[in-house]
């Protein structure tokens, strides 16, 4: 068992880093004890392949807070709670002006004065980058080394297993620690910032780390969670062997690269919400026949000077992005739900709290706007620790919690029955066999087919079949990450087949319009 702690941060991302790094400048907590368990070492996050870059409104000339909040509601397809929004393009600018002063170095001009793309969905060029596609990697390198540098006890290669709850409040989480065993991490508060859970899917864009840990370890601690059925997918990864996904950022249809059928004909505004270019690629890869689409990135000047990291992928997969025209497919990139906060990150379990991707604070509605998502870790992590240093004990009835708080204007929790996976002590846990290797890829396909980008009726249940069936298979000693992927998996599937509408990244084929009855989040729960 390790020391207590004050406050412990399950994820190493640009949340989890932003709440440590708050913590030790804390004015109140002078020596508090704050530990960051990262089940890889720090730096492998899906921060550092984050090829997006930061959305803000720096400048006040011809952009504004209320237009990245209009922006930002019209992509979340009226799911989005207005005032977690606000508070994102409010508070935004301040943490990316901290992120600088803590030596993160975007893109400049000769001037010095910072860069700013236009992308999907953006109506004005706000985002900030850095080494034109390499943004994730610069802002975890900077975070990084502050957090190296201050008093937080760092636990790399530690599995946090399931959430420690006594007297209706959460202690800390248990672990696998890298010699094997099962340790308790017992802290006064928790903050889980683990990210999402892109490798439900065969075809993502998320490094292997990213299977839903922190969801599961809520859901099965009875925590509320929502808006799980929007997995956003990126239209323009690189159809290409290699997973992850190399990712074509956003940036490059903002600087004019261009997507284009089987026959060479462009047939979308690339500039649209990712939600709505996706849908559109599927629609069309679907009618064609074929497995993949074009990006025409030919007519951008200087791509290997502008582009380096997309060029370098690019080059090792055998193409010149300069004559060639690349491949595309889209992939399961961004969860957008997650556990139900409120405005301050903290969840419906005393104790616990939530930000990040991970979390379902109400910014993202139903499809995240393209480079929110490096800024709302940026900006809740540090409202977390506020909210810790003022002595709150329990979520107020405000963004996501609202509805739960109050009852309306949900009609209701949607109850999804546990599965039977393993829950500690976990057997043999992180010694998978052979054959849970091979599970694991039949719910990535399953999953991918069923409840991808196109979705139905007939494949969820479907789906869910096969997902019963490696629950069963998988047996007592299934691996953590196949169980939190199983258990993730399962809510996906339920909230998919109850919300009987397409809306955002949530796209059903015999429900292709928009409800206005289900504008409202589904709340869930296991039972």
């Amino acid at each position: 068992m390790t020391p207590q702690l004050d406050l412990l941060i399950c994820g190493s991302g640009v949340a989890g880093l932003s709440a440590a790094i708050r913590a030790a400048a804390s004015p109140i907590y002078r020596g508090m004890r704050v530990g960051v368990l990262s089940k890889a070492e720090l730096v492998q996050t899906a921060t550092r392949w984050a090829q997006g870059g930061v959305a803000a409104v720096l400048s006040e000339d011809e952009d504004s807070t209320d237009l990245h909040m209009a922006d930002t509601l019209r992509a979340g397809a009226g799911l989005c709670d207005r005032d977690a929004v606000r508070v994102l393009v409010e508070e935004g600018p301040g943490r990316v002006n901290e992120l600088i002063a803590l030596g993160a170095v975007f893109d400049r001009d000769d001037g010095g004065t910072l860069l700013l793309a236009r992308e999907g969905g953006h109506s004005m060029p706000r985002v900030v980058h850095a080494g034109g596609a390499a943004t994730g990697a610069e802002i975890e390198r900077a975070l990084v080394d502050a957090v190296r540098r201050t008093a937080a006890a760092v636990l790399e290669g530690w599995f946090a297993l399931e959430l420690i709850v006594e007297g209706g409040k959460c202690r800390g989480v248990r672990a696998l620690a890298p010699d094997g065993t099962v340790n308790e991490v017992r802290a006064e508060h928790t903050l889980v910032a683990t990210g999402g859970a892109g490798q439900l899917f065969s075809v993502t864009t998320n490094p292997s780390q990213s299977t839903g840990d922190g969801l599961a370890m809520a859901l099965l601690a009875g925590v509320a969670v929502a808006d799980v059925e929007f997995m956003q997918f990126h239209p323009t990864a690189l159809h290409h062997p290699a997973m992850p996904r190399p990712l074509l950022s956003e940036a490059l249809r903002g600087h004019g690269a261009l997507i284009r059928d089987a026959a060479g004909e462009r047939f979308i505004d690339e500039l649209l919400p990712r939600d709505l270019v996706s849908r559109a690629m599927t629609a069309r890869m679907l009618e064609q026949g074929v497995e993949h689409l074009w990006l025409d990135a030919t007519g951008l000047e200087s791509f290997d000077d502008r582009f380096p990291t997309i060029a370098a992928s690019v080059r090792a997969a055998g193409l010149d992005p300069t004559t060639e025209w690349l491949p595309i497919a889209p992939a399961a990139h961004y969860l957008s739900g997650g556990i139900v906060t409120d405005l301050d990150g903290s969840t419906d379990l005393p104790g616990l709290w939530a930000c990040g991707e991970v979390a379902c604070t109400g910014v993202h509605g139903a499809n995240r706007l393209a480079s929110n998502s490096l800024l709302e870790g940026m900006v809740w992590a540090p409202r977390v620790v506020e909210a810790i240093e003022r002595g709150k004990g329990g979520p107020d009835p405000t963004g996501a919690m609202r509805p739960l708080l109050r009852g309306t204007p949900s009609p209701g929790v949607i109850w999804a029955s546990p599965l039977n996976v393993a829950r500690p002590p976990f057997g043999s846990a992180g010694q998978p066999a052979a054959d849970h290797t091979k599970l694991r890829d039949q719910l990535q396909r399953a999953m991918t087919a069923g409840a991808g980008g196109l979705r139905s009726a007939q494949s969820l249940a479907d789906t869910e079949h096969t997902v019963v069936s490696v629950a069963a298979a998988a047996g007592p000693l299934a691996p953590p990450e196949l169980r939190n992927l199983l258990v993730v998996a399962q809510a996906l599937l339920t909230a998919a087949a109850a919300r009987e509408e397409s809306r955002g990244s949530h796209v059903r084929s015999d429900f292709p319009d928009i409800e206005p009855s289900f504008s409202h989040r589904f709340v869930l729960r296991m039972r």
